[in-house]
């Protein structure tokens, strides 16, 4: 297993017949263990209820973790949800109404089974 370096207890979500690990916040320990049964699992266990903005978010920031090795910035979030969702949904202001546990760079990274990084509070 690929585990997270940084974390300091591990705790454990049920996704169908398996135990995923996260760390103490919910974050994926194996990134590889990643699927939207976790997404959607873990979104259950936050009280957020996912919808097709939601998976979109989630889905942008995978390819671009996928594509740069790293978290996307908000404010690459927001240029690119701004050309598909317009000014009025494409804002920091709505992707934080959406992911109200942390914004799209918390929240959404935990969603996404991207973990966050070390200078990450």
């Amino acid at each position: 297993m690929k585990t997270n370096p940084f974390a300091i207890r591990t705790d454990y979500l049920s996704v169908g017949d398996a135990l995923i690990a996260t760390d103490q916040e919910g974050y994926i320990q194996d990134m590889d263990e990643w699927s939207e049964g976790f997404a959607i699992a873990l979104a259950e266990k936050e009280n957020l209820v996912l919808t097709d903005e939601h998976w979109e978010v989630i889905h942008y920031i995978r390819n671009y973790y996928h594509e740069h090795h790293v978290q996307a910035q908000v404010r690459d979030m927001i240029k690119h949800f701004k050309k598909v969702w317009g000014s009025e949904h494409g804002n920091n202001r709505y992707l934080h109404d959406i992911f109200p546990m942390g914004g799209p760079q918390k929240q959404g990274n935990r969603l996404a089974g991207i973990r966050k990084t070390k200078g990450e509070h």
